[in-house]
């Protein structure tokens, strides 16, 4: 069946919407095993709101569309079913976060007569792996060593095509935590719910903190000096700011800033703009749907720093 947690956050789901119990049991299949059916369910409903005009009960094109993609995920991965690339990468992206217990490995007829070759690394995952081992003049540390702040840098190549794919599993993963909570709102544990999701997606949160006094560029206007500044970054990418009087409350108000950024269609890792200890730099900026001119606050590390 579905892995355990996935099964406690589904019986979650439907008990908070008993409406949707006895209607999602009616689209098993008779052929299915609770295993198969269990799995599947799941994938229908996270996906649910990503066709809007499905109505429980009603028959329409949207359901119809919705149950052969689960279909199709479901023979893929409990009978080995292939389908064209464009099929297969859809519902991939749609299961992502789901997770089977002791599901069937199949391989290819090419891999059963050793003829898989090996994937080869990319080339700009290459020229990555040659810029983290052979640093340049262009490798802002040494730099901060010699004249006492970084030289202007920017991301490595490839690092958006890198990441996005961690941040729309992290998306999905916080909509449905959302969901399980009944929704963002100003009581939550903020933070928990940020830390559980990155955690279940395997990543870690990585919390930066600054006192609010040795902070140079402040917004205008913002004269309170007492107190903490807490940064948050996941997979290197920064994802908020939040102000308060010690660590505990900066953490919170951070983590609630960046939980905001999920309440869109889709969440984008974008290069961008922002201030650190007086120079421009590029960062990586995960941003929502909106379009909307928008002013970061101050970086507090140095961006792609290993050692931040």
């Amino acid at each position: 069946m579905a892995a355990e947690r996935g099964g406690d956050i589904v019986s979650e789901f439907l008990s908070q919407n008993p409406h949707l119990a006895n209607w999602v049991e009616s689209l098993k299949a008779h052929c299915e095993t609770n295993k198969q059916w269990h799995a599947r369910r799941e994938f229908i409903l996270r996906n649910i709101e990503v066709f809007p005009t499905i109505q429980p009960g009603t028959p329409s094109p949207s359901l119809d569309r919705l149950i052969s993609l689960s279909m199709v995920w479901a023979n893929h991965v409990f009978l080995g079913c292939r389908y064209p690339q464009p099929v297969m990468d859809r519902v991939n992206e749609m299961a992502e976060g789901i997770a089977v217990k002791d599901a069937p490995q199949w391989k290819t007829r090419d891999e059963i007569m050793g003829k898989a070759k090996r994937p080869a690394s990319s080339e700009v995952d290459a020229e990555y792996q040659v810029k983290k081992i052979k640093p340049t003049d262009a490798d802002p540390r040494p730099h901060s060593r010699s004249v006492g702040h970084p030289v202007k840098s920017g991301p490595p190549p490839g690092a958006i095509t890198k990441h996005q794919p961690f941040f729309n599993r992290l998306y999905k993963a916080v909509a449905w935590k959302l969901v399980s909570a009944g929704g963002f709102g100003p009581n939550l544990e903020h933070f928990e719910i940020l830390r559980s999701c990155v955690e279940s997606c395997k990543a870690s949160l990585n919390c930066v903190f600054v006192p609010l006094k040795d902070i140079p560029d402040l917004p205008t206007g913002r004269t309170q000096k007492e107190g903490q500044v807490c940064e948050l970054r996941c997979q290197t990418v920064y994802i908020g700011t939040g102000y308060g009087r010690d660590e505990c409350t900066a953490r919170a108000m951070a983590s609630k800033e960046a939980l905001k950024v999920f309440q869109g269609h889709k969440v984008t890792v974008k290069v961008c703009r922002r201030r650190f200890r007086g120079l421009d730099v590029e960062d990586l900026v995960l941003q929502d749907d909106q379009t909307r001119s928008q002013v970061f606050p101050p970086a507090l590390c140095y961006p792609f720093q290993e050692d931040q």
